[in-house]
């Protein structure tokens, strides 16, 4: 797959440093490769780790927890850790839920996200844990994709039980998010079919003034903006504030440095 960001100028890193990228629920790490690829193209380490339950087939979901997929990232983010000085995590959508929950229990540099997740919009989402046993799965939100004849691999069936683990996770984000002491990058979708502005409200709201370091609008993409007319800017940009937050000294003054573009 051709990656607009191929030519990027932005210089390359030491490879002390490091990017754990995790992908969104149902999905697969497809929708976070060509973003990998990119900054590995810039200097950095990187690890696209695929989420218990994902990748095979959606019925493997119905017995995951959350605690799994935080397990599976912070057992990444260890791995990266203990051969990278500086290792940043970056996420889209469910994915930057457990970017946000992994900053509060481990020594993460810095954030990128792009769309995360941090509020089940359905007002039937309280009630799965017990809709799990009357219905077992729905049709799926997948491919959120302005550009055409691209597909993310994401599941074709959302199974219920899971969605019951989805509220859980970002609840429990939600409330972890004043910890989060790593400068974050948010990339925001003007059009988005999957995660609404209330998660977008959840974040700013949630995290210490000064945290949030840079916003970004993604003008020409929806909800899998990784895949979509956008990714060079993400991919950029990203490269960029990885680079800048890459000494200790750097992420001690990102409060006083924060933009929004």
């Amino acid at each position: 797959m051709k990656n607009d960001a191929q030519n990027t100028t932005e210089p390359r890193v030491s490879k002390d440093c490091a990017v754990l990228l995790i992908h969104g629920f149902t999905g697969s790490p497809t929708a976070m490769e060509p973003w990998a690829q990119a900054l590995s193209r810039q200097g950095f380490d990187t690890a696209v780790p695929l989420l218990p339950g994902h990748g095979t087939k959606w019925q493997d979901m119905i017995t995951n927890t959350y605690s799994q997929w935080i397990d599976a990232t912070e057992q990444a983010f260890d791995e990266l850790a203990r051969t990278h000085k500086t290792v940043f995590v970056a996420g889209l959508s469910m994915g930057g839920a457990l970017a946000l929950h992994l900053a509060t229990r481990r020594n993460v540099a810095g954030v990128s996200l792009v769309n995360p997740g941090l509020i089940v919009d359905s007002p039937l989402a309280p009630y799965t844990p017990w809709l799990k046993h009357v219905v077992r799965s729905v049709a799926p939100i997948s491919n959120d994709i302005a550009k055409r004849g691209v597909d993310e691999g994401a599941y074709p069936r959302t199974p219920i039980a899971a969605v019951a683990q989805l509220h859980a996770l970002f609840a429990q984000t939600r409330a972890r998010l004043e910890l989060v002491t790593a400068p974050v990058q948010l990339f925001r979708s003007t059009v988005d079919n999957v995660v609404s502005d209330a998660s977008v409200r959840e974040l700013v709201g949630g995290l210490t003034p000064g945290t949030l370091a840079e916003h970004h609008q993604l003008l020409h993409s929806k909800h899998v903006a990784t895949l979509d007319y956008d990714a060079a800017q993400i991919f950029q940009e990203s490269g960029r504030f990885f680079s800048q937050h890459s000494t200790g000294e750097q992420r001690q003054t990102h409060r006083q440095a924060g933009r929004h573009v």
